[in-house]
């Protein structure tokens, strides 16, 4: 802490960990979690926080044959997707030594789905429309952060971290499922006379697994600028779930990584940028001695995002941060507003 002060950086880098009162160093926004130095010993932080995120897509689905490469037999299913998600969180810390940090956080979410869909060559004009939507208590998850170094002779700081996630919310085989059904309102079955899937009946608040997060991030001061980034591992445990015929259900792990940098514009305001990475495998499916893939081997969901930071007051500090979304399965744009407050 005492190095940053010298550089004239920010004794604290995160929006959890701030300067004393007298102390007139700049703050540099962290505009992701883990990015920053561990918050003081004996301090408690209060940080509440909202986002918004929008998703849209258009997906085709092709059921069918090819006769020659222009020409297609078969049915062509057209949807848009439109999704909105807001989230209000609670987040708690608490500084237990100068380099261990203990933190809760307890999200709700809002989510509202549209899908409208035209089946191409069924010689009907008419979209179908589906509306879904869930609302209740997300994932909770536990935090626990520990500064390895000091950040001398050269040296970034290094934080190592973990973190716990608990299937509080309502996952995806915890909410009612409807069959899939055609245009004209009926069932569509296969040969045997089974529906041939099912959808949700309304949108999943959780994921429906315990998950555990280890990771290492590290900060490095480079006047006037602050360098960050993180590097992680989520390993989603698999659980007993399925469909009504049960099974297990393997979630995909997550290799998660990051970078960017931040800059003080004067000793109340900081800007920062960075991207985001997320490398999601492959999830599968086990009924009795059958395994099923669920998805493609890899889901990549990237974003770049900005953050202004400004502190409010001495034990305050005001955050902003949009992201965008630069691969697909991410979302379109992400507004993140929050408030950590220092007792």
């Amino acid at each position: 802490m005492k190095q940053l002060a010298t550089l004239g950086l920010a004794a604290c880098l995160a929006p959890f960990a701030h300067a004393e009162p007298n102390d007139t160093a700049t703050e540099i926004a962290s505009i992701t979690a883990d990015r920053g130095i561990v918050t003081q010993p004996g301090r408690f932080t209060f940080e509440p926080s909202f986002s918004y995120a929008h998703s849209s897509a258009t997906k085709v689905a092709v059921e069918g044959y090819t006769v020659i490469p222009a020409l297609l037999v078969g049915l062509i299913n057209i949807s848009e997707i439109q999704r909105d998600v807001f989230v209000g969180a609670l987040t708690t810390k608490y500084g237990f030594t100068s380099r261990f940090e203990a933190g809760l956080r307890v999200p709700y979410l809002s989510i509202e789905e549209d899908i409208r869909a035209r089946e191409a060559f069924s010689g009907t004009p008419i979209d179908t429309l589906e509306e879904s939507s869930g609302e209740g208590l997300g994932d909770v998850e536990l935090a626990l952060r520990y500064q390895l170094n000091d950040g001398l002779d050269g040296w970034p700081y290094l934080i190592g971290t973990f973190r716990a996630k608990a299937p509080t919310g309502d996952g995806p085989y915890d909410v009612d499922r409807d069959p899939i059904t055609g245009t004209d309102g009926e069932v569509v079955r296969d040969k045997d006379g089974n529906p041939i899937g099912y959808e949700l009946a309304e949108r999943p608040t959780g994921s429906g697994f315990w998950s555990v997060e280890p990771g290492l991030s590290f900060i490095y001061p480079s006047d006037p600028a602050v360098l960050f980034g993180n590097l992680s591992y989520v390993w989603t445990i698999e659980d007993d779930q399925g469909p009504e015929n049960g099974g297990t259900v393997d979630p995909g792990d997550v290799v998660r990584f990051g970078f960017g940098m931040g800059f003080a514009f004067n000793e109340r305001t900081s800007f920062s940028l960075g991207y985001d990475h997320s490398v999601i495998g492959e999830t599968t499916y086990e009924l009795g001695n059958d395994l099923f893939a669920a998805n493609f081997s890899r889901t990549q969901v990237a974003s770049l995002a900005f953050g202004l930071s400004h502190r409010v007051t001495s034990d305050t500090l005001l955050s902003l941060t949009v992201a965008i979304g630069v691969t697909d399965a991410a979302p379109d744009t992400e507004i993140t507003l929050k408030l950590p407050i220092n007792l």
